[in-house]
């Protein structure tokens, strides 16, 4: 049976892979993009935001099955945070009445690996109580302080707390709607071609994230553990942070963490 899966940043990278094999089974996507996508949208407002959701809502006919959240940045700044945050959680929690009237919905999240790093405690705070303009004053504060590198981190650390948080919360796993956080380590798209070009990078993130098991991604390698997550036969996993990351995590972590 068809399904309406609605993904974000669905344009490129893993959320272009994960469009493509989802059309091949049969399911029905609504892309939503800055541009180009079924519905363009600027994710990094509030008012971008509800309007997308609602968009998507409207062409799903009120009955969305599965939404997968792909649209982010890397690039330091204050948009790791409106973005990956923000435009993740309050998207995902405006789509909730629809998830709630289809027959097995699924929400999965895109994360990362570095989420598991140090990151800022006062934008992952501010971001888990839902105050975007102190989450945005810490993280202006972080750019003029020289420390915007942690923004990414702090933007996946916080998204995965709020998957997490969320999953067994009111009006989620009480109504069969799974969230879940897929978080790669490197992956070879467009977002991480100015890594691989500069040499000097591309060592410190091969340092940064050691990937023993069959190195950098692809992003069709993420998509397929997004589609198993997001599909029907995903009956129990919820609350839970897949690292598809070639032992990324598992090395940088230690055996001490699981």
């Amino acid at each position: 049976m068809s399904r309406n899966v609605v993904v974000t940043g669905s344009g490129s990278g893993i959320g272009a892979a994960l469009t493509a094999l989802l059309r091949a089974r049969g399911d029905r996507v609504i892309g939503v993009d800055l541009r180009g996508g079924e519905i363009d949208a600027d994710l990094s407002t509030p008012r971008g935001r509800a309007a997308a959701a609602a968009a998507a809502t409207g062409a799903a006919g009120g009955v969305v099955d599965a939404v997968v959240t792909c649209a982010g940045t890397s690039v330091p700044g204050t948009a790791t945070v409106t973005v990956n945050y923000f435009g993740t959680t309050e998207f995902v929690a405006a789509l909730r009445p629809a998830l709630a009237a289809a027959r097995q919905p699924r929400v999965v999240v895109i994360g990362s690996v570095s989420g598991t790093q140090p990151t800022d405690p006062d934008v992952v705070a501010a971001c888990l109580a839902a105050d975007e303009d102190k989450a945005l004053a810490h993280a202006e504060r972080a750019v003029a302080d020289g420390r915007a590198r942690r923004l990414y981190p702090s933007s996946k650390a916080a998204l995965a707390q709020w998957a997490r948080r969320t999953a067994v919360a009111e009006g989620w796993a009480d109504a069969g709607i799974p969230v879940n956080v897929v978080a790669p380590g490197i992956v070879l798209t467009p977002m991480s071609a100015g890594i691989f070009d500069d040499p000097a990078m591309k060592k410190a993130m091969d340092a940064a994230v050691p990937m023993p098991l069959n190195g950098y991604l692809r992003p069709e390698d993420v998509a397929r553990a997004v589609l198993f997550l997001a599909g029907d036969d995903n009956t129990h996993i919820t609350g839970q942070v897949l690292h598809v990351d070639g032992g990324a995590e598992a090395t940088l972590r230690g055996p001490a963490h699981f």
